[in-house]
């Protein structure tokens, strides 16, 4: 009897994964859809205590179980109600990191269960499950590393790719060595050693600007360890949060390589966003960085007597925690009678989303938001384009330039515009290392200072006007 009501409790917390799946896809409904998933976990959590019967009776141990969720409740609501909006990204990776440790010691928990006579399907399933579970976990803690500017190194090893892909053929045919009924313990160990060491390995070369794809792909590794989890204690649960979470994981991936028109394997293995000062190619039509810097007031009086006006966020925004302010600016425009609208890169910020979350904390109406397949026809109508913390998304050689390394990756297209200005700290290069010819363009305006104490000029001018 118990049985029969947690599978019914299972296919009502597998359906609200769904449906808050769903839901996330709209921000109006995102907030709901995700505590309509986190409520279906919570009730599939609780039943599986109670009511889970097994070979060996219920579930012992309550006491250490109910112990352990609410160390881990406290922490987590502690660590996402503190976190800063610049800080949410490493914050994912982490979490994230969290769960593939939990898929891995699934994995060498239930090693102890296995042996030579076991199904080779239930042996597969516990040593891939250790695998990705292992490569999700370090990759996660380096990328949180990298994130959150403990590790600054991209550098590869000699031969770097080479000696990876060895590790991962090593580490397929391990795989496929105790798959077919090999089961040892000196084995297991050093494939769990490995996929630690992979997962290291695989994250340390990749740069801030490939960030939100590697955190994305790490994500549905999580989510396939996960999955594997399910198959082996046959939760159906744990096999439906895993495999939407997995191809979620998978699809925003692509749809992410393909907003910088790049393959994963580019991504994996170049040297895009590696911080290598790379020069910028010669091919196209160049301006010459004819550098015009522009004063606080002077952007107030353009903005206060223009019709249209499009926003550009990027990470430096977020760097400088500038989006409350930025509000406020957009605020006063459309008092004045000016249209302001937010124009979306899909890879601007260092995690899928970024800005989305970014200008919601600001409380920015989400239909300003708009996506960059939108937005661009509507650049060359705009009177200015204000870009504050963006780079290489509003580069114009990734159009034309062949030998840029950006070259034919979508971007905003802002020198449409009548005015840009550019809001940066410096004339540094961005994430790709190269020069961004816009900012010597006739109609761009480079303000330089901290992205919050600008904006905060522009706004005391504006309301002196």
């Amino acid at each position: 009897m118990e049985n029969n009501i947690l599978q019914i409790i299972y296919l009502l917390a597998s359906v609200s994964f769904i449906i808050g799946l769903k839901m996330l896809s709209s921000p109006k409904t995102a907030r709901q859809g995700n505590f309509l998933a986190a409520a279906g976990m919570g009730l599939a959590v609780i039943a599986t205590i109670f009511l889970y019967q097994g070979h060996e009776g219920p579930l012992g141990n309550k006491i250490w179980i109910f112990l352990g969720i609410a160390i881990g409740s406290l922490l987590g609501t502690l660590s996402a109600k503190r976190v800063k909006m610049t800080a949410m990204p490493q914050m994912v990776s982490l979490f994230n990191g969290m769960g593939g440790a939990c898929a891995a010691a699934i994995s060498l928990i239930e090693f102890g269960h296995i042996n030579a006579s076991s199904p080779s399907g239930m042996v597969f399933v516990v040593v891939a499950g250790l695998v990705i579970g292992s490569v999700s976990f370090s990759g996660s803690i380096i990328a949180y590393a990298k994130l959150q500017e403990i590790l600054k190194s991209t550098k590869k090893l000699p031969a770097h790719n080479i000696f990876t892909s060895g590790m991962l053929v090593g580490i397929v045919g391990l795989t496929t060595w105790m798959t077919m009924g090999n089961i040892e313990p000196g084995t297991f160990y050093l494939l769990f050693g490995l996929s630690l060491a992979y997962g290291i390995l695989f994250v340390i070369p990749i740069g801030g600007a490939d960030m939100p794809v590697v955190i994305s792909l790490l994500n549905s590794f999580t989510g396939v360890a996960a999955a594997f989890g399910g198959f082996l204690y046959d939760n159906q649960v744990m096999q439906t949060g895993g495999i939407l979470v997995g191809s979620a994981g998978t699809l925003l991936t692509v749809l992410m390589c393909n907003a910088m028109n790049r393959s994963l394997t580019n991504v994996l293995f170049g040297a895009f966003g590696s911080g290598s000062s790379a020069a910028a190619g010669s091919g196209g039509p160049k301006s010459e960085l004819n550098i015009k810097p522009t004063t606080a007031s002077d952007v107030a009086l353009i903005m206060h007597y223009a019709k249209k006006v499009i926003i550009v966020p990027g990470y430096g925004l977020a760097v400088a925690q500038a989006q409350h302010v930025i509000h406020e600016m957009e605020t006063l425009l459309e008092a004045n009678g000016v249209s302001v609208k937010y124009a979306i890169h899909p890879v601007a910020g260092r995690m899928p989303g970024h800005m989305n979350v970014l200008l919601a904390e600001s409380n920015v109406a989400y239909d300003k938001l708009v996506e960059m397949e939108e937005i661009n026809e509507e650049f060359a109508m705009a009177d200015v384009v204000y870009v504050v913390g963006a780079n290489d998304v509003v580069n114009p050689a990734a159009r034309h330039d062949p030998s840029s390394p950006i070259f034919g990756m979508p971007i905003l297209n802002v020198d449409k515009a009548k005015t840009v200005v550019v809001s940066k700290r410096s004339m540094a290069a961005g994430y790709a290392g190269i020069e961004n010819e816009l900012f010597g363009y006739t109609n761009c305006l480079m303000l330089f200072g901290d992205a919050k104490k600008t904006l905060t000029e522009v706004v005391s001018e504006l309301k002196a006007l």
